[in-house]
């Protein structure tokens, strides 16, 4: 009975400081200003409309070379193991192995980086 009693103080108190802590962080949202988002400039208005452009035309190029590549990779591994299976010998599944690895390294480089998107003046 002890024990209950003890351990129900325990999370009453746990209970106020947890509302004691949220008001406060309460007041303190209230203390900051608020910022007002501004109107642009037509010139403003018209640089951050060509970044998107220009930041949607970079995406749809990454997602054709990604397509392309994935495609070439597909191709790479079909001829990989078509040539593991022909092979006799240990060295000759090592060479498949290499020029799928080389075929891979040389789609994957094709990929440009990804855009980062324009930031709202």
């Amino acid at each position: 009975m002890n024990k209950i009693i003890k351990s129900g103080a325990v999370i009453a108190a746990a209970v106020a400081l947890s509302l004691t802590g949220t008001t406060g962080s309460f007041a303190a949202d209230a203390a900051t200003p608020v910022v007002k988002k501004v109107a642009l400039t037509p010139e403003q208005k018209a640089a951050f409309e060509a970044a998107k452009a220009q930041f949607k035309a970079a995406r749809d190029a990454r997602q054709a070379a990604v397509a392309t590549a994935k495609a070439s990779i597909a191709t790479a591994k079909a001829n990989f193991e078509a040539a593991k299976a022909a092979a006799t010998t240990k060295e000759a599944r090592q060479a498949a192995r290499a020029a799928m690895k080389a075929a891979v390294d040389a789609a994957r480089a094709t990929v440009p980086a990804k855009p980062t998107k324009p930031v709202r003046p």
